[in-house]
């Protein structure tokens, strides 16, 4: 029988249970107001993977330093110490906070990770297998051997258009290869803040995120006041840089200050992420740029 006692406390625990949902949702809520558009400068190099560096804040050393070694020798550094990075997005899962630099880092949902490239063997032609059924019930010896010979024929044949295809498979595959490390130099990192038992209320607040990052992040300059982001209009915009191209982390108007207007514009979802993709062109050849909420993620410049 239930006291009064029992339904007392079963009412409190189901009230906590409705209030904790909403409690994280407005802290990620919070931190993104806080972090994301915010310039921030690593002490540490980044590797170039979605995977990132698994910040351990109640651990010490807090890094999994062999491990952040695999990460970067595996796939490069996309964000060099020292380096002023955007951060792009802020998001709050069950056991961990992820706070996304420059993209977020390459190999999320949508970003090609495999190299391999498929071929089939190149078929029989009908002449072929033709000739193979009349060999079978070929009974005269001088006609068999023609059959025969020219059934070598065409298999040789088949043989090389086979080697043509490998050779150009293996290219292929060095090419794909060599573009997905390039993606990956592009894309940005991220960290990820990890709680063994779950990300603590006390773990979402923007002071206890820039303390846990602390020793691997300088925020100085950027956190003093939340609401003093960076203006977006063109009056504003700080001058772009020398040498006439862009930088990771620019603002898609001073991009198109810089650049001009852009010849095409087009998007793709990347992950969650929707990137806008405008192609330039100057004096000295075309920029394809690549934009998430307005900020320059990554571009490619080719020469005329």
């Amino acid at each position: 029988m239930l006291t009064r006692r029992h339904l007392s406390t079963g009412l409190a625990y189901f009230a906590l249970v409705l209030l904790a949902s909403p409690l994280a949702a407005q802290s990620e809520a919070a931190l993104k107001q806080y972090f994301e558009g915010r310039m921030v400068a690593v002490k540490i190099a980044m590797p170039g993977t979605e995977d990132g560096i698994d910040v351990y804040p109640t651990d010490t050393p807090s890094v999994d330093f062999p491990r952040y070694a695999d990460r970067l020798k595996d796939n490069g550094t996309a964000i060099k110490a020292g380096e002023s990075v955007m951060v792009t997005k802020i998001r709050v899962k069950s056991k961990l906070i992820e706070f996304q630099l420059g993209g977020g880092g390459y190999g999320t949902m949508g970003d090609e990770t495999s190299s391999s490239v498929s071929v089939s063997d190149a078929p029989k032609t009908q002449r072929e297998k033709n000739l193979e059924a009349e060999l079978k019930r070929e009974t005269d010896p001088v006609k068999s051997r023609a059959m025969k010979e020219e059934l070598d024929g065409l298999r040789k044949d088949r043989e090389k258009e086979d080697a043509r295809n490998r050779a150009e498979v293996a290219a292929a595959q060095e090419q794909k290869k060599q573009n997905i490390r390039q993606r990956r130099l592009e894309g940005g990192s991220r960290f990820n803040i990890r709680y063994k038992d779950g990300v603590p209320l006390a773990a979402l607040a923007p002071e206890a995120v820039t303390k846990a990052l602390a020793e691997y992040v300088s925020f100085e300059g950027t956190l003093a006041d939340t609401t003093a982001r960076r203006p977006c209009g063109p009056e504003t915009s700080p001058s772009p840089p020398a040498g006439g191209l862009p930088r990771k982390g620019m603002l898609l108007v001073e991009v198109d200050r810089l650049l001009g207007t852009p010849q095409k514009t087009s998007e793709r979802p990347e992950g969650r992420l929707k990137v806008t993709t405008r192609l330039y062109s100057t004096a000295s050849g075309q920029i394809s740029a690549e934009f998430v909420g307005g900020v320059l993620i990554r571009y490619t410049a080719e020469s005329n």
